[in-house]
């Protein structure tokens, strides 16, 4: 089973104990959050596409840590 979600106003191919990074999220470490904008489901070959959404369905997650990148220094 996975799903695709947006999240951050980026689409994400989820599945089950999966780790997903994403960018800005807004959200505590340790503290659990929903992404309720669903696209699509596929149940062992059994797809549902929503229009935009698929109504009733929402994937739970654990925000685990914070990163943040390596300092991008540019020159001119």
């Amino acid at each position: 089973m996975y799903a695709i979600v947006e999240i951050a106003g980026h689409q994400y191919k989820v599945e089950k104990d999966q780790q997903v990074f994403v960018n800005r999220l807004d959200a505590e470490e340790g503290k659990k959050v929903k992404f309720d904008r669903v696209l699509l489901v596929d149940k062992g070959g059994d797809v549902t596409v929503g229009a935009p959404a698929v109504d009733g369905m929402a994937v739970h997650a654990v925000v685990e840590r914070h990163l943040k990148g390596d300092k991008v220094l540019v020159f001119k």
